[in-house]
């Protein structure tokens, strides 16, 4: 039936005329109905032409089967197409399912296009044993050389299995490695943590598009080496490469995590003049960016400039001016928000708005807002939201209620609670009950040496001397270390970082100079 359709161009032009001006489901079947009427109802192009339309225009996956299901041997093509749209779709089980069937049946026999999708969706539906099935199923199809299908495999292998053995012999495995090939390994090392290995891969490359920064940056950001992301972004720019909205957005988390305000502002402005400000993920991205930096005004600007605000954009200014204790302008953007039709808030919405009570001292609002959390919106407490609230109890000296809080947590505490509880231990001079919270702590993480340190520091206060000998012993038998406070200044659009008893700054003696003069002026 394929025939007739290939040897008749201008009714394939037609068709596609048509298809391009279709913008609702009604169009499309009138469409299929003249190619029905034609006699082409079976005709596989056509066939094809309307599920593609039909899933990715229209998103009508429950149409576009239903076109599928009417033909009596569907090609391996079509069965692509099906695949594809489920998989793009996060409808994992019926990708699966359809493949399953169509190895089942033996006709048409998959190709290597086909495989870069099911290892998407099997393993969503079958975990890590899923991966390994697919593989199988390749090896035993021939498909294995394929270079699509081993980069597939390879990035399959890393994100469900987390088996970076694996998908390292793929890639040496790989005779003709592209750019893609190279950037799924690079991804694959930053994944999990290995960021390392990343760079070193990364180096090794003769050749490197822009999604191949994107993965390195990315991978940087990610892993908190926000300094090294910002480095590489400077030398992706002075390389000639272009950066898009993926580097900007990686890049400008790095800027608000280092406080880097000026090349913060510098990318705001290549944002500007090249038109990318409507972007919403950019829009996002500047305000937390700005949030960060401790420049509200300008993250209040960008945020006023959004049009077709998401949630996320809302959450970004609660959440600026939570962090920087503007309670009332957090309270009132959450107002703002919620007469908004098209968006409700979300758990990422009360941690802010928690916050800001907390910032604030607004205890009974802030038990007001988890109330409405639950009962009106639905949302289920989380572990940070316990922990906000544990703050702000702390905080007003309310540890009765605080307690209460603890014991009917759904969830075993964290550090987090228990570091919110000791905070207000601290605050209102509850010797006791930090002593508790500190042991917890410790439970939670005994290789901590900060909380130890905590701990002996408590009863020294309380001139409990023989326990705080104790303690202090038992850390150096423990070798137990205390992670550094660091603190870092931008000079000169270049970060400086400093670690608390650490020496190794190239200009350490220069900076001890200035200090130890500065105190002739105290």
């Amino acid at each position: 039936m394929l025939a007739p359709a290939l040897n008749n161009p201008n009714l394939n032009h037609h068709v596609l005329g048509i298809l391009d001006k279709c913008n609702q489901i009604n169009h499309l079947k009138q469409l299929q109905a003249f190619l029905i009427v034609l006699g082409h109802g079976q005709t596989q192009f056509f066939a094809f032409k309307l599920v593609r339309f039909c899933s990715l225009a229209l998103s009508n996956l429950a149409y576009a089967r239903l076109i599928f299901n009417h033909l009596r041997s569907p090609n391996v093509y079509l069965y692509t197409a099906m695949v594809t749209a489920y998989a793009s779709h996060s409808d994992d089980k019926s990708s699966l399912v359809l493949f399953r069937d169509m190895v089942r049946r033996g006709h048409p026999k998959p190709n290597h296009f086909i495989y870069p999708h099911v290892l998407k969706s099997c393993p969503e539906v079958l975990g890590s044993r899923g991966t390994q099935l697919v593989h199988a199923q390749i090896l035993k199809s021939g498909f294995e050389k394929y270079s699509v299908v081993q980069t597939a495999l390879l990035d399959s292998y890393s994100r469900f299995c987390s088996d970076l053995s694996t998908a390292r012999s793929l890639f040496d495995e790989i005779s003709e490695r592209n750019v893609v090939t190279w950037t799924a390994m690079i991804t694959a090392y930053t994944r999990l943590g290995k960021v390392g290995n990343a760079i070193l891969l990364f180096e090794e490359m003769r050749e490197r598009d822009v999604p191949t920064w994107n993965a390195v940056i990315a991978g940087c950001t990610q892993n908190g080496l926000f300094s090294e992301a910002i480095s590489l972004f400077r030398r992706m720019v002075i390389e000639g490469n272009k950066p898009n909205q993926v580097t900007i957005v990686c890049t400008l988390s790095a800027c608000g995590h280092t406080g880097m305000l000026q090349l913060g502002r510098c990318i705001h402005g290549h944002i500007c003049r090249n038109n990318l400000g409507s972007d919403q993920f950019i829009s996002n991205a500047l305000v937390d960016m700005y949030g960060k930096c401790g420049s509200l005004r300008e993250a209040r600007w960008v945020f006023g400039n959004t049009s077709n605000r998401s949630l996320t954009s809302w959450n970004s200014m609660i959440n600026c001016f939570a962090l920087h204790g503007w309670s009332g302008d957090a309270i009132n953007i959450f107002e703002k928000m919620i007469k908004q039709v098209e968006v409700k808030p979300d758990g990422v919405t009360f941690v802010g708005l928690l916050n800001a009570c907390t910032h604030g001292g607004l205890v009974e609002q802030g038990r007001s807002y988890f109330d409405s959390m639950t009962r009106v919106y639905k949302i289920e407490p989380q572990i940070e939201h316990y922990g906000c609230l544990i703050d702000l109890l702390g905080r007003a000296g309310m540890f009765e209620e605080a307690m209460e809080v603890v014991r009917e947590m759904k969830m075993p505490p964290d550090e987090v609670v228990w570091g919110s509880l000791l905070n207000g231990c601290r605050i209102h001079g509850r010797i006791d009950l930090a002593e508790f919270a500190v042991r917890k702590l410790i439970e939670v993480h005994p290789d901590n040496g900060g909380y130890s340190a905590m701990l002996a520091n408590i009863y020294v206060e309380s001139g409990k001397w023989d326990e705080a000998r104790k303690v202090r012993k038992k850390m150096n038998e423990q070798n137990a270390q205390k992670t550094p406070g660091c603190s870092w200044i931008e000079v000169d659009n270049k970060v400086h970082q400093f670690y608390s008893v650490d020496e190794t700054h190239h200009r350490t003696e220069e900076i001890y100079t200035i200090l130890e003069s500065m105190t002739g002026f105290t």
